[in-house]
């Protein structure tokens, strides 16, 4: 009897809830073409695609749409994004798998992106098909062919009906990947309120950037952070990298491609990395208070002072207080050496880290050490 798979690997506990989880769009096109490949080679109507992920999990996918035509046969499965929904969670992924003499051919039509630029993970002018899901199509089609007899080779071509309209609410246009979405996945699985898949997104950018021979680069953790950005002379709001909250991450992966960074935030994110916190999101760490508090204490707010900061619901609030003291500036000077303080300790001194720190109320609040040098070599093009 065949292995079925295994209930417990189709949810997974995160902050103590269970949650399920999905797979990915890759994950769909390998099931696709084996599916397709199935049908064409053995003349049988294929219901449902059993595919073995790179993260070890068996799954059992419904397979849709099913036509046979000569020696080519095309079919569709559908993108789960289990608890973790997408832009592409419901979206079928096709696959139109053709005999031919020997080979596995692998391609991207209607709604699949073509690279555009260089650092991503295809080279320019292929199938934003990433090379994890080309890996488990060529299996799934080499298994089908093993277990048909089959001596052969297949032409796949992998396409997305809805993907040109679903790159829009994507990263894709920005990092040069044109026409539809990418076709993605390095388990297979997409896992619940993973934060892999935006990590590995802002290394994508990253890598793009480096690619185009940029060895600093300007990051914001967000549309605040460009805005700001886009006011600043010598700075260029459109080639900046976006981090979101992966502050740690970025600058990790920024050491591992030697650029340099100059990071511009708003105080509301960045106050964080003043105390050492490299994910600024509010579940792994607020302290926002704490940490502007003690850096007015050491530049000589009183208690009292202290008090209403800690009291305080937003960073403008607190600068509020700090404004009736003449405090702003000599407490984000010092905020801005423990940034610069921290983000070198992240980097261990392996590349140059700058850093920005303004309001969108009180505008420009300090510049770590390199910032004014960092900002005329992004003028001059770094």
């Amino acid at each position: 009897m065949e292995e079925q798979p295994a209930e417990s690997d189709s949810y997974v506990f995160v902050n103590n809830k269970r949650m399920r989880r999905g797979h990915t769009t890759g994950t769909c096109a390998a099931a696709a073409s084996k599916a397709a490949a199935e049908a064409l080679l053995t003349g049988k109507a294929i219901e449902k695609v059993r595919i073995h992920t790179p993260k070890g999990i068996t799954l059992d996918l419904p397979v849709e749409d099913l036509t046979v035509s000569g020696s080519s046969a095309k079919c569709g499965v559908r993108k789960d994004g289990g608890d973790d929904i997408d832009a592409t969670h419901g979206t079928l992924v096709y696959s139109e798998v053709s005999l031919i003499g020997q080979g596995i051919e692998i391609d991207g039509g209607q709604g699949v992106g073509r690279v555009t630029r260089k650092g991503l993970d295809q080279p320019v002018g292929n199938a934003a098909i990433n090379r994890v899901p080309r890996s488990m199509i060529r299996e799934a089609l080499s298994d089908v062919a093993s277990a048909t007899g089959y001596g052969g080779g297949f032409s796949v071509l992998i396409t997305i009906p809805e993907g040109e309209e679903l790159a829009k609410k994507t990263f894709n246009p920005r990092l040069g990947i044109m026409g539809g979405i990418s076709v993605l996945g390095t388990s297979g699985i997409v896992e619940p309120m993973s934060e892999t898949a935006l990590v590995n997104t802002i290394k994508a950018e990253m890598n793009m950037r480096a690619a185009e021979g940029h060895r600093l680069l300007l990051v914001v953790p967000g549309n605040y952070g460009k805005d700001f950005s886009d006011n600043m002379p010598g700075l260029d709001a459109e080639s900046a990298v976006k981090c979101s909250n992966f502050v740690g991450e970025m600058l990790d992966y920024a050491c591992e491609l030697k650029v340099d960074v100059l990071l511009v935030s708003n105080l509301g994110k960045i106050v964080k990395v003043a105390g050492g916190i490299m994910n600024t999101h509010s579940r792994n760490a607020d302290s926002r208070m704490e940490i502007i508090a003690a850096n007015a204490a050491m530049v000589g707010a009183d208690i009292c002072t202290i008090q209403r900061i800690m009291d305080c619901i937003s960073t403008d609030d607190a600068l509020d207080v700090l404004n009736e003291f003449d405090l702003i500036e000599p407490t984000c000077e010092r905020m801005a050496e423990r940034i610069e303080f921290y983000m070198n300790h992240r980097t261990g001194g392996a590349i140059r880290t700058a850093a920005v720190v303004f309001s969108s109320v009180y505008g420009l609040l300090a510049k770590t050490s390199l910032a004014d040098r960092m900002i005329e070599e992004l003028e001059e093009g770094a």
